[in-house]
């Protein structure tokens, strides 16, 4: 099976990991190179990841925030969705890389909020907009997956948990 194909998504193991699992961490760059590497809560809709600027206390309005500008001046960026406890074979990541943007479109707008709310109940409470809580679409390019939750299981052997 090979481990870095956009191909990965499809599968079943993948997908289920990326629907779960609770946070990413999103590396953008600025024009000169310099990383920055921020949390997130993202949605995963089966082939594009979502995620929102949302109501928590930042540093600035949502455009102004570094990940925004970063992606405004080079939409390169790459998120990593992992899994860690202590039992290490349980060890995991889905590495994507991939291009952002802001959406725009007020549909699709809606429809991945509802299903950053579906998944993050902390969203019904805040009073986002399209206006003043940006969402972003990452378009994957390339996708990394390591771990053994998703290679496939030898017949009688069960898998291990997805977290």
């Amino acid at each position: 099976m090979p481990t870095e194909s956009i191909e990965l998504l499809t599968m079943a193991a993948v997908r289920d990991f990326l629907t779960f699992e609770r946070i990413g961490h999103l590396a953008t760059a600025d024009p000169e190179g310099v990383p920055h590497n921020v949390p997130l809560c993202f949605w995963f809709d089966g082939a594009r990841f979502y995620f929102a600027i949302d109501e928590k206390p930042k540093r600035g309005r949502a455009l102004a925030l570094r990940r925004m500008r970063n992606i405004a001046a080079n939409p390169n960026v790459a998120l990593v969705v992992d899994h860690y406890e202590e039992h290490w074979s349980n060890l995991a990541y889905v590495l994507i890389h991939g291009y952002a943007g802001v959406v725009d479109d007020r549909e699709e707008y809606l429809l991945a909020l509802r299903h950053l709310r579906d998944k993050y109940p902390q969203y019904r409470a805040m009073a986002l907009s399209i206006e003043n809580n940006p969402v972003v679409r990452i378009d994957p390019t390339r996708v990394h997956v390591w771990g053994e939750r998703f290679k496939p299981a030898a017949p009688g052997v069960p898998r291990p948990h997805s977290g």
